[in-house]
């Protein structure tokens, strides 16, 4: 998952890094590098304590809608991708029937693509959660 992250500096050299999707998350570091570094740290940490706390993880909104935020002027943006995985609760087997011709469809899709059937269905389920 994508979070848009806003970087301001006094200096141009050390940054401090703020989370508009997550209130309360915000990083720094002493170079732009480092500060996308720490701010993963950061949005693994608010998001582990988000869930514990029976939340859950927020979708992020673009970019764009962030710049409208007068918080935010003269900002740098970045994205930085989140791996939020295992803030979704553990694996559950279940079982489904679908149509012989959707499974035939997406087996020639996963054939194509060097993927396998159960990856490809894991993923499509992620996919639909986001």
């Amino acid at each position: 998952m994508r979070f848009p992250v806003v970087l301001h500096t006094d200096d141009g050299v050390r940054f401090g890094v703020t989370v508009p999707d997550l209130p309360g998350c915000f990083s720094a570091g002493d170079t732009l590098d480092a500060a996308l570094d720490a701010v993963l740290e950061a949005i693994d940490l608010h998001l582990e304590g988000l869930v514990e706390e029976g939340g859950e993880v927020p979708e992020p909104k673009s970019i764009a809608t962030h710049r409208a935020n007068p918080d935010f002027a003269d900002g740098v943006w970045a994205a930085v991708e989140v791996d939020v995985s295992r803030f979704e609760g553990g694996a559950e087997k279940i079982n489904i029937t679908l149509p012989r011709s959707l499974l035939a469809k997406i087996d020639r899709y996963v054939k194509a693509h060097g993927a396998t059937r159960s990856g490809f269905l894991a993923e499509a389920a992620r996919a639909a959660m986001r």
